[in-house]
């Protein structure tokens, strides 16, 4: 038996969760849709499979790829994007079998797949659909001799309102949502999470009554004050968070002090600002979407969205803090600028005190509403004594554009030439006047080995390393490295 797969939908209906997605990616209770599909399949024995698909296709092959992670093995084939079916399977029957299952993996089944497969055996017809009360779901064993048949899995098509030529599998203990809208969405995450959706398999631990927690995700059981909560993978929960209703927090997000959210979807790399209400809705990024109304909210004005790892490195000393220790340093620092002065004067009269942008820790929003370090402008006297040169960057610590300790701050050039992955670890640490890469590199490294340095130090920095690299700093200024130009 084949599988075919139609995953070609184009999403409008689900705007603005799709303008950078397929539907078929869109997570719903810690998975991709296509994944709870996938492993429908698995289960019922089914280790090979085709999938149509369309918009955003070369993501979704990056995502899934030959199936091996899920045991399987999986071909694509492109359509024009919720292409009828009928049409697809005719193009692809020289490399299809006889007998054929076609189901939807751009909606959520909650169908054990083998109780379909063995009813619709016992039927004499060559097509059988799979129907739930009120309407088909989307699957169809389809046998040769079969022709048309294909209604309830054409996406332009209401599966019920189609008129049913051959017999149907009734499924009373399925469950079954097409994801039509911003509603429907929402809805499906909150009846998959608190088990409305049989045979859909929720990743997580059983924290407490209620209360599924993801890998390396950090939550107190006191913020569930009632109902049931999905937390997913690396989320960050604010012990003074209240969770009510039911509420699905997608991968990487961050939820701050005092937020409260009630019935409500959080998606993947969101952060939730402290004493943010959210009720009823889908966050997104800086978006707030009421599912009732279907109203789009912009939160850049609350910060309501920042990286996870941008996040939980802001946290390591208190801003505040870092804001007062930078004052302290100012003033100690004082008596070095009137010879800082006289050292730029003597090697460069006509520009004592130069200008350059760099990237620091603050964060603000480009015209797409995604997050982005905020480039600000830094005096440097110029002179080439590293010690001088860099005072007015405590400028910078007391504004809270840099940190006393962090990685190098890059300018926006820098920032644009990096092109591997492992170059970005960097971002995960708060750009500071001092650290390692500053510290214990020669001016003239090569950028590669100070973004290697760097990204070692966001990798392993604590507290107490950041500690001891504070008091380097301060000792490297009786050093020969502080007071004489490489």
């Amino acid at each position: 038996m084949h599988v075919v797969i139609f995953a070609d939908r184009l999403g409008r209906e689900l705007e603005p969760l799709t303008e950078r997605t397929c539907v078929a990616l869109l997570p719903i209770a810690g998975k991709p849709v296509l994944e709870h599909a996938l492993e429908t399949l698995v289960a019922a024995g089914l280790r090979e499979a085709l999938i149509a698909i369309s918009p955003f296709a070369e993501a979704l092959r990056a995502t899934f790829g030959d199936g091996g992670r899920w045991g399987m093995r999986l071909d694509y084939v492109l359509t024009r994007g919720e292409e009828d079916p009928e049409t697809v399977v005719d193009r692809l029957r020289a490399r299809l079998d006889e007998e054929l299952l076609l189901l939807r993996g751009d909606v959520l089944h909650g169908v054990v797949l083998a109780d379909f497969l063995g009813e619709a055996a016992d039927k004499a017809r060559p097509v059988a659909y799979g129907k739930v009360p009120g309407a088909p779901v989307s699957l169809c064993r389809h046998r040769a001799g079969g022709r048309g048949g294909l209604e309830p899995l054409r996406w332009a098509e209401d599966p019920s309102a189609a008129v049913l030529v051959w017999p149907t599998v009734e499924l009373p203990d399925a469950a079954f949502n097409r994801l039509e809208s911003l509603r429907a969405y929402h809805r499906a995450h909150l009846d998959a999470a608190a088990g409305r959706f049989p045979n859909v398999i929720i990743p997580g631990r059983q924290a407490a009554l209620g209360l599924t927690v993801g890998l390396h995700s950090k939550v107190s059981p006191r913020s569930l004050r009632q109902g049931i909560a999905l937390i997913g993978n690396q989320c960050r929960i604010d012990p003074s968070a209240e969770l009510h209703g039911e509420v699905v927090i997608a991968n990487g997000a961050v939820i701050d002090r005092y937020a409260m959210l009630q019935d409500s979807v959080v998606m993947p790399d969101t952060y939730i600002g402290e004493r943010v209400d959210a009720r009823n809705a889908i966050v997104q990024g800086n978006r707030l979407i009421q599912v009732d109304t279907g109203v789009v909210l912009s939160m850049l004005e609350t910060g309501l969205r920042v990286d996870l790892r941008e996040v939980t490195v802001s946290g390591m000393l208190a801003e505040p803090l870092n804001r007062l220790l930078g004052v302290l340093t100012l003033a100690l620092s004082l008596p070095l600028w009137p010879l800082a002065l006289a050292a730029a004067l003597t090697e460069n009269f006509n520009a004592p005190l130069q200008e350059t942008h760099l990237r620091g820790n603050r964060l603000e929003f480009d015209e797409f509403g995604m997050r982005r370090r905020r480039v600000f402008a830094a005096g440097e006297w110029g002179t080439s004594i590293p010690v001088l040169r860099y005072l007015p960057r405590l400028l910078a610590v007391v504004s809270g554009d840099l940190r006393l300790v962090g990685a190098e701050p890059l300018t926006p050039e820098q920032a644009d030439r990096r092109v591997e992955e492992w170059e970005y670890v960097s971002d995960q640490a708060p750009a500071g006047l001092m650290g390692p890469t500053q510290l214990l590199l020669p001016l003239n490294a090569p950028s590669e080995q100070r973004l290697l340095s760097d990204a070692f130090y966001a990798r392993q920095r604590s507290t107490i390393k950041d500690l001891r690299y504070l008091l380097r700093g301060i000792a490297a200024l009786l050093t020969r490295r502080a007071w004489w130009p490489e």
